[in-house]
């Protein structure tokens, strides 16, 4: 465990966090779990319960590696779409066409990059259910689907979406995702944990995801995402991201502190504005932030602000930032080991539970 700039009441959120994540593995939400808050001035970070359920199993340490699963929609893709907009490269009403000229699915000359940032395209399908496509035959999917309605109308959350945003910016960047994230992020903030290249960390520092009946093996040190896995080797938008949650940490302490870390500039004000007001037109259905959802009660719990946003994975992780209120939660597990569960209703109660504490506790603080 560390902590710093501890106080008597950091002492205390640390405990009632540690006694709350340890009842989790207790009731097997997760074999194990790393998470890190960031409360006023205490920073704390944490590890707990093992990698597997077996009585053998390594334990979890902070320097556990967890496949983050969606977290890669955010962090880094949307963020680095963020980026090239503040230097001018791209800009929000930008035709995907112009940068993805391959693209000749439903409204082509309409489609722009605010969409994607937002997900207010509506393809109507799981990219999921044509995991048994090639590469090649899946991207040709994606780059050819019709919409089920105009883009802008609809908030309608998928892969595709920001599969096709992570094209935009490797073409705009010059370079791949995960060289492009290196450069403008994971090196810069000391994120030296975080990659798209699982294989290349020693054996036993990556967590299990799933015993996949599809794969026919257990998935480790690979992506998860079943549309992620058959593009390989393309890197894509949409998952494939692995970090730890002290990495994690290093880049929500980076948008708290108004977008700068080590007398670098990352982000704007500006732009660390358009992750958290939401971008959809009111009384519109829901709301989100560029790039980031916004808001949402049931991974962000009760506590949350309408400035509240982060990213879940499906894999069982979850970031958290509420820069007015200088706060982060990341909570990285593998949920989803052995098996996936009928639905997210038990780790987002999990997820909710530890944001309420650490709200709960900045508001007392405060």
């Amino acid at each position: 465990m560390t902590l710093s700039a501890s106080t008597g009441k950091g002492d205390y959120l640390v405990a009632k966090v540690s006694a709350y994540l340890e009842d989790a593995v207790n009731r097997r939400v997760f074999p194990g779990c790393s998470a890190g808050v960031i409360a006023g001035d205490c920073r704390w970070c944490g590890s707990f319960g093992k990698l597997t359920y077996e009585p053998a199993s390594d334990s979890v340490s902070e320097e556990t590696v967890y496949d983050v699963a969606s977290i890669t929609k955010s962090l880094p893709v949307s963020s680095l779409a963020l980026t090239l907009i503040e230097k001018g490269v791209l800009n929000c009403d930008d035709r995907l066409i112009d940068t993805v000229p391959e693209f000749n699915g439903g409204y082509r000359q309409e489609i722009t990059i605010r969409h994607l940032l937002t997900h207010t395209l509506d393809f109507g399908f799981r990219l999921s259910a044509f995991k048994h496509l090639s590469g090649s035959e899946l991207l040709a999917k994606i780059l050819s689907a019709p919409l089920r309605r105009a883009p802008g109308s609809t908030f309608s959350y998928a892969n595709a979406t920001s599969i096709l945003l992570g094209l935009s910016v490797e073409r705009l960047s010059g370079r791949p995702l995960d060289e492009a994230a290196d450069g403008c992020f994971f090196k810069p903030l000391g994120m030296r944990r975080t990659t798209f290249h699982p294989e290349r960390l020693a054996a036993g520092a990556v967590a299990p995801a799933e015993d996949d009946p599809w794969r026919g093996r257990v998935v480790c040190a690979e992506v998860h995402d079943e549309s992620a896995f058959a593009l390989r080797p393309r890197i894509v938008g949409s998952a494939g991201l692995f970090s730890t949650a002290p990495d994690l940490l290093k880049f929500a302490a980076m948008l708290i502190d108004k977008g700068t870390a080590g007398g670098k500039r990352f982000f704007l004000p500006e732009t660390i504005g358009m992750m958290h007001s939401n971008a959809l037109a009111a009384g519109g259905n829901g709301c989100t932030g560029y790039g980031w959802e916004l808001a949402k009660r049931s991974f962000m719990g009760k506590r949350c602000g309408a400035a509240t946003f982060g990213k879940t994975g499906f894999t069982g992780c979850s970031i958290v930032v509420d820069p007015g209120r200088k706060t982060a939660i990341v909570l990285l597990s593998n949920h989803t080991f052995p098996r996936r569960r009928r639905d997210r209703s038990l780790i987002n109660e999990v997820r909710a539970g530890l944001a309420d504490i650490v709200f709960e506790a900045v508001a007392t603080v405060r």
